[in-house]
Order: C-alpha cells, then structure tokens, then sequence
C-alpha cells in the first residue's frame, strides 16, 4: 500500500492511497485455495473442483469482498502511516475504474479528505483554581418542599353550610349531557364526573357557569368549543350541556403528620423529611455542580487559541441554527433573540458554535492525555437509564441503540465529558464558597 499527501492547507489533508492490483491478485488467489476445497459442485467430486472453474464462477465476488475489506482497513492504516488524527471521519472518493479493479487489470486508488485535529497543548488541570458553591437545605427549604407536596395530594370534603353553593377551587361532581342543535354528540356525556372550578381542564365558560350552583341543582349552560378543538366536529361550535350537580366539596387543609407520610407510602412524617432532605441536597449540589463546570469551561476557553477544523464548526452551527429556527417558527424565541436579524443571531450563534467545538477538543485532548475512557458498562448503564424514560417502551429504545452506533456514539460522549470534568476537579485547587439559593438556582445560559 502506498499513501501519498497530495495536498495540506490549514488543517485539511487530502491523502492518496493506492493498493497494488498485485497484491489484491495474491489475495483472490489465497482465498480461491482457501475455498476451493469446501465447495460442492454438481459434475465435480467434492474439494476436486478445478481452480481456474472456481475464479471464474466465483472470482468476481470474492474480489468485491476483497476490495470492500481492503477499503475498510486500508484507510485506518493510511490515517496512521500518515500520522494524522482525524477530527471527523474521512470522505472517500475513488479514483480508479472499480470494473477493472474488480477484474485484477488496475490497482485500487481513492483519496481521502478530512480534517485533522489541531496539534495544541492542554492546560494542565493541576493549574487551575476553581470555586465550589456550596449551599446546604435549610429547615426553611424543607418546610416549604413539605407544603409543595401536600398541595400537590390535594384531598377534598364535603362542603358545609346552610346554604352550600359552588365557588372558585370547590370541587363538583356532576352528570353532564352535551348537545350540538339540540342533539347529543359523542363524547359529550358523562356521570360522576369530578371538576374542580378553576383548573381549566373542561372547554372556556364551562367551569365559570358552574360558580353558586347547589348539590342537586339542574342547570343547562352554553359554551362555544375553541377553534383549534382536536375534534374536529366540533371545533369553532356552539353547544349546550345539561348538568346535574351531584356533590360539592371544598379543599381539606392537608396536615402533615405521620397520617400523610402513610397515605404517599412511607412509614412516618421523619421518614419522609429524611427523604426530601436527601432529594434537596441532591438538587442542590446539582445546581452547585453546573455553576463549577461553567466557570472552569470559561477559564478552559480562555487560556486556549487555536485553528478550529471548519467541517466541526459548520456542523455545530447548523445544528444550533436548525433549534433557533424551529423556535423562532414555534413563536418560542427568547425576547432579546426575537428583536434581531437573521445575520446578528448567526454571527452570535457561530461564535457559540466555535466555543463549544475548542472546548469539546482540549476536553478531548486532556481525556486523551489522562488515558480517561468510557467503558461498556458504564455505557450500557446510560443506555438502560434513557429506556427507563420510556415506560412500556424500554425494548424498541435499547434495540435502537443496538442497532445504530452512531446513536450509542452520541451516548457515550457526555459521558466521556463528565469524566474528563471531574478528573480536572480532582487535579484542580478548589475552594469551596458558600452561595445563597437565590443565586445558586439563579438561570445560567447553557454552555
């Protein structure tokens, strides 16, 4: 094999490589012994199948499975005859007559263009200084995430009185009967169904005519469904509902006590502060975690300049510009975003992508220095996590993973991050900070 570099300009290469059709002849002909004896062919007694019938019945895939092997691994050896590493796999083109090579008449060429990682020294880990936050739940925090979860188990009772009527956050169950032009309709129907006044689960106007109705009281209301209903049938229609007001019930004021921790299926109230303690915390030291790896990204991007492999930096931007455009057609730009051109969003949306591709490469590059790797459990482990989010879907996502590397590829990289990141903060001088919650869970743009 020979490997040429035909041409070397920033941090593109073009390489040529050519295989000897000798040498791809002396491999038909290895294989041609090698099978020849297995076959059994009819008019030939088994292993005595002459060698010139076997190239000629059988030459022209075995030389396609050679030339496809040796396109394969020839180029892996032209990366490291030529000393390169690649930043982003190879295009290849050939540049023979594949007929011809098939035949054994021309030697196997093609040339391969890419781009090459940019030779940089890291910063050493141990160099740098970091801060901490550190935040610890209070009581206060504690009190409050208590109150959120009891609300969140809201229970209802009947509502007492002498004169009991329906009122704001009061939760009814009534019988309903919708009808279009005085006629029922499918779905419109229900009994003992639970509506809690306010929550807008049912159609505009339907829960605000339900304000001071009585238990027992029979009532026709009008509505009119919103243009973009899912039913189509109905969408943009007028329509009234025969309503039965069969119960009304106010919210119970939740206690919380040993009673409560029961009843979301722990064994006591301590338990259960026990348990939220530990998930603030984890919170907490998450948030505590994001703020450190976005200071140390930025010190990461400030003591590091160099050229940044061109094909890496468009595909990063294409992909940002892709999500800015699908928000901007959502009507979910951020306000500052929406008031600018198309070209200020992509100078500032270019220099994100830029950052973002150096950091990857000196997070790459330290990784690569400290031997740090991803191994197949802990791969396996991510992708059995992501599953998990899809409940009664598990065996189509992990079959996907198995099925595309490219897939399990993406998966593996901000693993491989996470490590080379904690790996700096063990090397690094860090110093701890106390920080307010304000501040800690205060919104930082993504790096």
């Amino acid at each position: 094999m020979q490997v040429v570099e035909k041409s070397a300009e920033g941090l593109s290469r073009v390489l040529a490589v050519t295989i000897p059709a000798a040498e791809l002849n002396a491999k038909l002909d290895a294989k041609l012994k090698e099978v020849g004896p297995q076959l059994r062919l009819k008019g030939f007694r088994p292993g005595k199948v002459p060698a010139g019938y076997v190239k000629k019945t059988f030459g022209r895939d075995l030389m396609g499975e050679i030339v496809n092997t040796e396109l394969n691994e020839s180029s892996q050896k032209a990366l490291d005859e030529a000393k390169v590493r690649p930043a982003a796999p190879a295009e290849m083109k050939l540049t023979s007559d594949m007929d011809k090579v098939i035949k054994g008449e021309e030697d196997l060429a093609y040339e391969m263009s890419l781009e090459v990682m940019p030779e940089f020294t890291p910063v050493d880990p141990a160099s740098l200084k970091l801060t901490r936050p550190t935040y610890e739940a209070s009581d206060e925090d504690l009190e409050e995430a208590l109150k959120e979860l009891a609300s969140q188990a809201k229970t209802y009772e009947d509502k007492k009185g002498k004169a009991v009527k329906a009122a704001e956050g009061d939760q009814l169950t009534i019988d309903f009967l919708g009808k279009l032009d005085g006629e029922p309709f499918e779905g419109g129907a229900a009994e003992d169904a639970d509506l809690v006044i306010g929550s807008n689960r049912f159609i505009p106007g339907f829960e605000e005519q339900l304000k001071g109705a009585k238990v027992g009281e029979e009532k026709t209301i009008e509505v009119t469904f919103p243009e973009d209903y899912q039913a189509a049938h109905l969408a943009g229609k007028a329509a009234t509902f025969d309503i039965k007001v069969k119960a009304i019930k106010a919210e119970a004021e939740a206690k919380v006590d040993d009673e409560f921790a029961k009843r979301i299926g722990l064994e006591s109230l301590d338990k259960l502060k026990e348990l939220l303690k530990s998930n603030l915390d984890q919170q907490y030291a998450g948030a505590a975690r994001f703020k450190q790896k976005r200071a140390l990204l930025d010190q990461l991007d400030a003591a590091h300049s160099f050229d940044l492999p061109p094909k890496m930096v468009e595909a990063e931007f294409d992909g940002i510009w892709r999500q800015v455009e699908a928000d901007k057609a959502a009507g979910q730009l951020p306000e500052e975003d929406a008031k600018k051109s198309d070209d200020d969003l992509k100078a500032e949306y270019r220099k994100i992508a830029e950052r973002r591709v150096r950091l990857g490469l000196v997070l790459a590059e330290i990784g690569r220095a400290n031997n740090v790797g991803v191994t197949d459990n802990e791969l396996n482990n991510a992708i059995l996590q992501e599953a998990r989010n899809y409940p009664g879907q598990e065996r189509q996502v992990l079959d996907f993973y198995r099925q595309n590397p490219n897939a399990a590829a993406q998966m593996r990289a901000p693993i491989y991050e996470e490590k080379v990141v904690d790996l700096i903060f063990d090397k690094a001088e860090v110093t701890d900070a106390p920080i307010s919650k304000e501040d800690l869970l205060k919104e930082d743009d993504e790096v």
